[in-house]
């Protein structure tokens, strides 16, 4: 089912969210209603405060042919290097904006079975995961931005600054 998408400013997208402390029908059922929206707005990731689900779960997928990524309770547990790239946010429609993130991640958390996962990764993926993983502390990415871009050249910035 797809959920409204709360808009910035709305106090939940500034609260951290809390830990899932059981697994259950109502998880598996917000982790295909959150793929469900993210989709629906073209998005390739979404956390659950974003839909009003004050709990640490979100989804994450790149494009199409990638595998869905559901994470339960994660947590970032390694960082290095740094790159800075241009962002945008389904709670804030028409904001875009270059933020500093780590290069490689290593992310641990649960998958819709309950089963403990880690994930190293890098590159957009890694950017995608620490963005909604601010979202489950409560962070905007606004509040990272480096340097604002205009809705009409984003796309102008990217193919002028693509590392990947």
């Amino acid at each position: 089912m797809i959920l409204p998408v709360i808009i910035s400013p709305d106090h939940r997208l500034v609260t951290p969210s809390k830990e899932i402390e059981e697994i259950s029908e109502e998880t598996d059922d917000l982790l295909d209603d959150l793929f469900d929206t993210m989709t629906a707005h073209d998005g390739i990731g979404i956390s659950a405060c974003q839909v009003g689900k004050m709990v640490r779960l979100c989804v994450v997928q790149i494009s199409p042919e990638d595998d869905v990524l559901e994470m339960i309770n994660p947590v970032l547990v390694k960082k290095s290097g740094s790159t800075i790239d241009i962002e945008g946010c389904l709670s804030l429609p028409f904001v875009y904006g270059t933020v500093k993130r780590a290069k490689k991640i290593t992310v641990e958390y649960f998958d819709r079975e309950g089963l403990p996962m880690t994930l190293s990764c890098q590159g957009y993926l890694a950017r995608c995961i620490q963005h909604e993983l601010d979202h489950l502390d409560g962070v905007l990415f606004t509040e990272k931005i480096i340097e604002h871009i205009p809705e009409n050249k984003v796309e102008q910035w990217m193919e002028e600054n693509s590392d990947e």
